[in-house]
């Protein structure tokens, strides 16, 4: 920080009237002033200097820019405390945090992080502890998003907005074909659903789900899929277990139903392109994130906001790890020199007062879901989030701590968290988006994403 003597400031200082002064003693008092004046002006540069800067990088994403904006607040109530935010898409922050903490780097304060990362280092020591006072109120979070934040009882990030997955459909379109479901709906239901409601002419399909490959892309609800039929990433020796019969079951499924009753090029289609599809009415049915069903129940932006309706993520086996559970979070890395400050920045961000500010700033059905008890108990939420009880369902439901059916080594419903998953997600995801695409079989895809695997587990040194 500079420190600027204006023109106009030295005028006043210069601008002595007549006197009967000697011309020395002018002089003198001019200096004295001067000096005065400079020391003044240091002493404020060092002032603002002593207030702390937090550096937090963050994820470029609604919620997130609203954040920024309403940060302001914490500036006014902590002067003392100085924000500097670096937003980044996904993947470069993903990219840039990892790279941080992993090499000590210390360019952040705080880090916006999510459910896979935050397990793994916290079990090395990279984050610190997350100690909220009793204002805070930590027995309000959701119990599935602190569990998914936390190693041995002990929370290394905190939630500012969470998700689970679900069924979203098309009731005027189930009312018309007979279809009813259980709670929570069976595949096979879905699947006679699905080809039931496809009506190819008017370019309506019966069921969208992701294609495109992706451990955070089609993995994410293909995990979910071979999780209910039974599967799991890896059995307790490590071994993965992508060639398993639950992983020829649950793929199989998929690519038979997509193919009867998906919309063409599906093997090109996440979130976004659905959510796009979804809008304009061509979709009977989606399971994806819950975040999705403030938007399709937007009719701003949705064709179809006042024909949709909510249910349970599909079971098969068995219901353990049929619905996934992410939340975006706060973290501290360990190697912060102003741990204090991180630790009060990240409570505000995501306490029961924030959200209370987002709805009387925005409106409730503009606040951070998927974190607090509280907040699914406001009446006016409830009421602005027609979805609200069916995203609450949700993620009561998931529990990343017990999400296969076989007993596994690793925290996570639709990911593990290992630091080799993200490269064996994707090998396997972009195997199964080929299988989708008829470029290979099923049984050649799980083939050779079982290779993949085994390799990157064994140069890791799971086993020999």
């Amino acid at each position: 920080m500079q420190t600027d003597i204006t023109e106009s400031g030295l005028s006043g200082v210069l601008s002595v009237p007549a006197t009967n002064q000697p011309i020395f003693q002018l002089e003198t008092n001019v200096k004295l002033k001067f000096s005065a004046l400079v020391t003044a002006g240091l002493m404020a540069a060092g002032a603002a200097h002593a207030a702390t800067e937090l550096v937090i990088a963050t994820v470029n994403n609604g919620h997130m820019i609203e954040m920024q904006k309403l940060s302001s607040n914490f500036e006014k109530a902590n002067p003392d405390i100085k924000l500097k935010w670096v937003t980044l898409e996904e993947g470069v922050l993903r990219q840039r945090v990892t790279t941080d903490i992993a090499t000590k780097g210390g360019q952040f304060d705080v880090m916006t992080i999510g459910m896979y990362e935050t397990p793994i280092w916290g079990k090395k020591g990279w984050l610190k502890e997350i100690k909220a006072d009793a204002k805070y109120d930590a027995d309000d979070l959701l119990p599935a998003m602190r569990n998914g934040l936390s190693v041995d009882g002990k929370m290394f990030a905190v939630p500012f907005y969470g998700e689970s997955s679900m069924l979203m459909y098309r009731k005027d379109l189930a009312d018309k074909a007979g279809v009813k479901f259980s709670d929570p709906p069976s595949w096979d239901q879905v699947a006679d659903a699905a080809v039931k409601m496809t009506d190819k002419a008017n370019g309506v399909y019966g069921i969208c789900l992701r294609g495109k490959p992706g451990w955070g892309d089609n993995m994410a609800f293909l995990t979910t899929l071979v999780n209910t039929h039974g599967g799991q990433w890896f059995d307790m020796k490590w071994k993965p277990q992508v060639d398993s019969k639950p992983w020829h079951d649950a793929v199989n499924f998929y690519v038979d139903l997509m193919n009867k009753a998906a919309p063409p090029g599906s093997a090109a289609n996440s979130f976004n392109e659905i959510l796009a599809l979804y809008n304009e009415g061509k979709c009977g049915m989606w399971i994806d994130a819950t975040i999705a069903a403030s938007f399709i129940t937007d009719p701003k932006q949705s064709k179809v906001a006042d024909k949709v309706a909510f249910a349970k993520a599909p079971v098969k086996v068995t219901p353990k790890g049929s619905n996934w559970l992410w939340a975006w979070a706060l973290g501290i890395p360990a190697g912060t020199q102003k741990a204090d400050a991180a630790q009060k920045f990240v409570t505000w961000a995501t306490s029961k007062e924030y959200i209370e500010l987002v709805a009387k700033t925005n409106g409730w059905a503009r606040v951070p879901t998927g974190t607090r008890k509280s907040t699914y108990a406001n009446p006016e939420f409830k009421k602005a989030a027609v979805f609200a009880d069916a995203e609450l369902a949700a993620i009561n439901t998931a529990n990343p701590n017990d999400s296969t059916l076989p007993k596994s080594p690793y925290v996570g419903v639709q990911f593990a968290a290992i630091p080799e998953f993200q490269s064996i997600g994707m090998n396997v995801g972009q195997e199964l988006s080929a299988a989708l695409a008829g470029k290979k079989s099923v049984k050649d895809a799980l083939a050779a994403g079982q290779k993949a695997a085994d390799r990157e587990m064994k140069k890791a040194g799971y086993y020999k």
